[in-house]
């Protein structure tokens, strides 16, 4: 008997499906040319006839038969399990079908979809009665064994491998061949690479059974760089300004570095619409691009643009419907566009819904709980250059806050974040509210601030509105080593520091919080141990309670060191100079003027001991016992958006610092007693100044202005200020030395340590300081794992041994560059070059280049 036979042959991405007599076959309709066809087809036919006349008996083609399924088998499965394929199919012995009909294509279509064969067909193998035997004849696709790259450097070759889908084991067909291609070429493209030329050979890998390797050529060819760019129908503005606007497509000048000038379609599609939204920002409401060409010229490409500017455009009426809560004349005051302003839909976007600098419309309506209001600017009229506007707003109705919902936190404890969020369940909605809560969770250092989530869900059936505050965790524990040797007298020289950040005394006995401490209540414990051999050692503790009683934002805190510098003479230890001292605190967060401010206070309790300890100066004081009891009071106020790289906002902080008057009430004679007996009991008052602002300037380029001041005197004018916690500048602000103890420690980059201090009282450093620093900021990477930015700088900065002398614009003056990077580990990890322009005390010659190394802080 003929046997008949469904089968299909991927020949392209275009199908037909035909059958003539008992043969039914998918065939491609598009690679057959007519004369091939009719000749096909008429021998096809013939055949079919003559089948037919062999098997009309049992077939009827104008009536299907139902035949049961009394076999399939399966022909050319050499790798593959013949009953997985037949499983496939979905066809099973015992099965009805019904011949000729749609239950065999369905079958070859499903076989099909599984992407492993080659070619797929069903023959009718034999009929006995009312069954029917099928065979499964296919062919299997071959698999990728390896692949490699030619042409290209070895280096490319590795980010290729990242960049294409290709995976050893798998089956090798003409789509994955075809993405590969387009992977390759879409990655040089990218780069400027236009002319790039990929070819992929499959070759029979002899070494594993029905596989293949591929060999991929790439030649990128010459690098394609924009060598012109022609901009014409401009008359308002000149091709430079818009030349600017063209972020990243720029001509090929030799002297540009730090822009290439390579050709990027995407890129310069991109760079299109900035232009025309620059012209849309100037007030050319209608301009457009009237058409752009490409052309290759030797070694790049020629861009020519034609611009139609149209006019420019004023505003001249504002109108204001369906407002009712908020006046007209309140509205236009807080848009604040004005009649025969130019027309800037950028610019009222942001007037609507985020003004940087200002209160906007959006704001207005939100921080008063309207969440479902809306704002629309519509054009009602167009005369020559002028526009009206009509503002439709949608008031709707207060929203009020139903729940907080928190996730995202594994260690920190529900309540700490909950008790840093301004908004609370059965308040108004505030706009304002969200943005300073997450100004808030991101000041904690516990959080990647960049990855802080604020989702308001609103609840239109009752309206409510629940807040969903999401965050990411991120190690904020620090440890602090270093070590070396100094040689001859000073020795080892190391730090260790153990830092805390988020610490819960509660969960001591928790064992299972302990990483490797108990964590999650915001607390703040600190342990450090810094050595220079046998010269200088210091140690101290602190721990500190943000939310004393957990109900207010009061603030405990207690410290303990110790500190002792010893002076060695022919490596023996002849004197020491040791402090001692703890220190109490308690702070609050104020109402007024805004809750942005704190208040903090401290008492703290220094023992200053000195054993045969000379050449520091301290007024010839060489021995004796110095207490000094202090209270400090500190008013500040801190908006910056983010402790680690601010880009908005201000901080600024006034201290005082005050000894009891003890002169008023000690029995001696100032201008006669020895200076030992004098600083027994040490009195001052010392005030300190800080403050520094926050702004950007492009993107995520900031500008930083800073200015420190501080003075210390005495209340009595007939007794002498005192010799301890005077000021030292210069350097990073850190380091050993003699002028470390009982000193205030300031930076001023382009000077070495401890360098700045006033001819007139070089050994005891300055009762009057100020500094002024202006920095250009710019962040490399921002991520969880390390904050890096680069930074520009020109500051300045003195001291001065007396009021007589002071004068505050005798700066000695630096510029330079440096970076920061923060690791959750280590802390903030500092470098500078500055150049120093002035000449220090005691030097002819300008201080010069300087480097500077920091840790753990910021150069103040």
């Amino acid at each position: 008997m003929k046997k008949l036979r469904y089968s299909t042959h991927l020949l392209s991405s275009d199908f037909m499906y035909s059958y003539h007599s008992n043969h039914f076959r998918l065939k491609n309709n598009s690679s057959k040319s007519i004369v091939f066809l009719f000749i096909f087809f008429s021998l096809f036919l013939s055949s079919a006839l003559s089948a037919l006349a062999q098997i009309n008996s049992t077939l009827d083609y104008a009536n299907p038969t139902e035949y049961t399924i009394g076999g399939i088998s399966v022909e050319g499965a050499s790798y593959l399990d013949p009953n997985a394929l037949i499983s496939l199919t979905g066809l099973r012995i015992g099965d009805q079908i019904l011949i000729p009909g749609e239950g065999m294509g369905l079958a070859i279509r499903k076989l099909w979809k599984q992407g492993l064969l080659g070619d797929v067909s069903i023959e009718i193998d034999k009929i006995e009665d009312e069954k029917v035997f099928l065979k499964l004849i296919l062919t299997e696709r071959p698999r990728l064994s390896r692949f490699e790259f030619t042409g290209i450097p070895k280096g490319q070759k590795s980010t290729l491998k990242d960049k294409v889908t290709l995976v050893r084991g798998r089956i090798v067909n003409d789509v994955i061949i075809k993405n590969t291609e387009v992977a390759i070429k879409q990655h040089y493209i990218q780069k400027g690479f236009r002319n790039i030329k990929v070819n992929i050979v499959q070759k029979k890998d002899t070494t594993l059974a029905n596989s293949v390797r591929l060999e991929i050529d790439v030649n990128k060819g010459k690098k394609v760089r924009i060598r012109e760019i022609d901009i014409e129908g401009n008359t308002a503005i000149a091709d430079k300004k818009l030349k600017r606007k063209l972020k990243k497509t720029k001509e090929f000048v030799a002297w540009r570095i730090f822009r290439s000038s390579k050709f990027i379609p995407n890129e310069f599609k991109n760079d299109k619409q900035s232009l025309v939204a620059y012209y849309n920002k100037e007030g050319y409401r209608d301009a457009y691009i009237i058409s752009d060409t490409v052309k290759t010229v030797e070694d790049g490409v020629k861009i020519k643009m034609t611009v139609n500017e149209g006019n420019k455009f004023h505003y001249r009426n504002i109108t204001w419907s369906g407002n009712y809560i908020h006046s007209d004349t309140l509205l236009g005051s807080v848009l604040g566009v004005r009649k025969g302003d130019v027309y800037n839909p950028e610019d009222l976007q942001k007037r609507m819904s985020y003004n940087p600098t200002g209160l906007d419309i959006t704001s207005l309506y939100m921080d008063d709980g309207y969440l479902f209001f809306n704002v629309q600017p519509i054009e009602i009229r167009v005369d020559n250059d002028s526009i009206d506007i009509e503002m439709r707003i949608y008031e709707g109705d207060q929203a009020t806050i139903s729940k907080i919902i928190v996730t995202g936190n594994t260690r920190t404890r529900d309540h700490v974040i909950l008790r840093e969020v301004s908004t609370f369940p059965g308040q108004k909605f505030s706009r304002s509210a969200l943005l300073r809560t997450q100004q808030q969770l991101s000041q904690l250092g516990y959080f990647d601030a960049e990855n802080i989530g604020i989702n308001p869900i609103p609840n239109v059936s009752d309206g409510t509105v629940d807040i969903h505050y999401s965050v990411v965790e991120k190690p904020n524990d620090q440890i602090e080593l270093s070590g070396g040797w100094g040689g001859g007298s000073i020795g080892f020289i190391g730090t260790l520091g153990l830092t805390f950040n988020n610490f819960a005394s509660s969960r001591l006995f928790d064992f299972s919080s302990w990483s490797p401490l108990p964590q999650g209540d915001g607390q703040q414990v600190s342990l450090r141990f810094q050595a220079s051999g046998r010269q200088f050692q210091t140690y101290s503790f602190s721990f500190m309670e943000p939310w004393l009683g957990g109900k207010k934002r009061n603030s405990f805190s207690i410290s303990l060191q110790h500190s002792k510098q010893s002076q060695i003479i022919y490596d023996e230890i002849t004197g020491n100079f040791q402090v001692s001292g703890i220190t109490l605190g308690l702070g609050r967060q104020l109402r007024f003027p805004d809750n942005y401010f704190t208040l903090s206070n401290s008492l703290a309790y220094l023992r200053y001991s000195l054993n045969n300890y000379q050449g520091i100066g301290f007024r010839d004081i060489t021995d004796g016992t110095f207490n000094n009891i202090v209270f400090n009071t500190t008013l500040s106020r801190s908006s910056v958006d983010s402790p680690i790289y601010p880009r908005n906002g201000a901080s600024i902080s006034l201290s005082l610092g005050l000894t009891p008057p003890f002169s008023s009430f000690r029995n001696i004679n100032y201008e006669t007693a020895e200076d030992s007996e004098i600083f027994k009991f040490v009195e001052y008052h010392k005030w300190m100044f800080d403050n520094s602002w926050y702004t950007p300037i492009v993107g995520d380029l900031v500008f930083s202005a800073r200015a420190h001041m501080g003075f210390i005197g005495s209340y009595n004018k007939n007794t002498p200020t005192s010799p301890f916690e005077r000021f030292i500048l210069g350097g990073s602000g850190l380091g050993f030395g003699n002028l470390l103890l009982g000193s205030d420690i300031i930076g001023l980059r382009g000077y070495e340590d401890n360098t700045v201090v006033p001819s007139d009282s070089q050994s005891e450093g300055g009762i009057a300081y100020n500094k002024f620093v202006m920095e250009l900021r710019y962040p490399v990477t921002l991520n969880q794992a390390a904050s890096i930015f680069v930074l520009a700088f020109a500051e300045g900065g003195n001291n001065w041994g007396s009021f007589d002398t002071f004068q505050p614009f005798d700066l000695k003056r630096s510029a330079g560059v440096g970076a920061r990077i923060f690791m959750p580990a280590f802390g903030l990890l500092g470098i500078d070059w500055a150049y120093g322009f002035d000449k220090i005390p005691g030097s002819t010659t300008a201080s010069g280049a300087q480097f500077h190394f920091t840790i753990g802080q910021m150069i103040r």
